[in-house]
């Protein structure tokens, strides 16, 4: 194992001898791989996922954001499996097909066939087990069933190369059959997997722990305190009081707020950040009194694909702390369920508690939404913003602010990737996809 601080390869006797430090540079070791459980992480592991996080240092990020990324890598790990399989596959499958090049299909090349050819079916029931395994990581079966529709189609394409360019019948079938029922296997595997919420592999506590144990050796320039969503009202000059935005980004979270203002998103985009828990409190009313003084504001909805946050636009647009009885141009970035289906290996979260909310939020909100969206919300599923890193939460919402800025009142038009929600008395614009 690499020492994060030095570079020098240390061995698990150096480890040892050294009382869990390198043998160069005297750095010590957080994790040990060969004493942790089936989760194995290495500090290599680990730096380079805050490496990744905080892109090279340049980004602040939440410890939520480090657990995401954590387990989407450590179930990544799980899915190789699948790949050594496609592999043997692939083999058996070009060597059951190439025996049948003679012009004929004699007994001894019947043989050649069948053996190779029973070798392909096994591997192709292992692969459809490893999709169906409900034990498995849901990205560990998913790339199973990829992998079984990749072989479904090389099967079928080689029968039909090889049947029909040597006239044999049987090698012809077993393409076709073998070939359609894995393809077909393949796509009703992810069809199934598409609503499925996927299973951590990691705790929360764990990572609380291995944080814990990582700071103290090596501290986190751009790891994020939990918001203080109790601060005193501060003191703003009059002068900058007068002023105003011309956007206003409101989240569902404090904990989003707080990213989006330590990564200087407010200054970049002339916009003000609050949470509709009124986070910054400190400076809350202040801004507000502000926002009121610009008739031509925009605001942006930024929230969690979850009840709370997909009913952050009717907030806005009701209460009387925010908008309601005001025309405002409000723009809901997302997350919504249109854009989390179309997402690929999406840190989906299912239960039933879920479920009841959305089937409660009020029926404006509901009727905002496809058959196909509330299903997936009734089934209980939800996805949080923070599941993604901050340089794509930053990346969606300058698309979002950009997407907007040429849009007349009412507009339509979804060139721009909006498209007009609502009725008449709770319109909004709504992104179509996520960043």
């Amino acid at each position: 194992m690499k020492c994060i601080q030095c570079q020098t390869d240390n061995t698990l006797k150096d480890r040892t001898a050294n009382y869990g430090r390198c043998k160069q540079c005297q750095h010590p070791f957080v994790f040990e791989p060969t004493a942790m459980g089936k989760v194995k992480v290495t500090d290599g592991m680990f730096a380079k996922a805050i490496a990744d996080l905080s892109a090279n240092d340049t980004l602040y990020f939440t410890r939520q954001q480090l657990f995401y990324l954590l387990e989407k890598r450590l179930q990544g790990k799980q899915s190789f499996d699948a790949i050594v399989v496609l592999i043997l596959t692939g083999f058996f499958t070009f060597f059951s097909f190439i025996v049948t090049t003679a012009p004929r299909l004699t007994t001894g090349g019947a043989i050649a066939f069948s053996l190779p050819g029973l070798i392909n079916l096994v591997c192709l029931a292992v692969l459809w087990g490893m999709s169906a395994n409900q034990r498995s990581t849901l990205k560990a079966r998913r790339m199973a069933a990829h992998c079984l529709r990749i072989q479904g189609v090389a099967v079928l394409a080689l029968g039909l190369l090889f049947g029909l360019g040597t006239d044999l019948f049987p090698v012809f079938a077993y393409g076709v059959i073998v070939g359609m029922l894995a393809l077909y296997l393949g796509v009703r595997q992810l069809k199934v997997q598409q609503n499925t919420a996927y299973e951590p592999i990691i705790e929360w506590n764990q990572v609380e722990g291995w944080l814990n144990s990582w700071l103290p050796v090596n501290p986190i320039a751009k790891l994020l305190p939990a918001p203080n969503e109790n601060a005193l009202p501060a003191t703003i000059s009059p002068d900058v009081a007068a002023y105003s935005f011309d956007r206003l980004v409101v989240t569902d979270t404090a904990a989003i707020a707080q990213l989006l203002i330590a990564n200087n998103f407010h200054f970049e985009n002339n916009s003000a950040i609050l949470s509709i828990t009124g986070y910054p409190q400190s400076i809350f009313q202040t801004t507000m009194a502000m926002l009121r003084r610009n008739p031509d504001l925009k605001v942006y909805a930024f929230h969690d694909c979850t009840p709370r946050g997909l009913n952050l636009v009717h907030q806005l647009q009701t209460s009387d702390q925010w908008f309601a009885n005001r025309t405002v141009e409000i723009f809901d970035v997302g997350l919504v369920p249109r854009q989390v289906i179309k997402l690929p290996n999406v840190a989906m979260q299912q239960a039933a508690e879920y479920g009841r909310m959305a089937q409660q939020l009020p029926p404006l909100v509901r009727q905002t939404f496809s058959p196909e969206e509330l299903a997936w919300l009734d089934a209980g599923n939800v996805v949080l913003l923070e599941s993604f890193s901050p340089q794509r939460l930053i990346h969606a919402l300058n698309r979002g602010i950009a997407g907007s800025r040429d849009l007349l009142p009412g507009d339509t038009s979804t060139d721009s990737g909006m498209i007009w929600v609502g009725d008449s008395g709770s319109s909004y614009y709504g992104v179509e996809s996520f960043g």
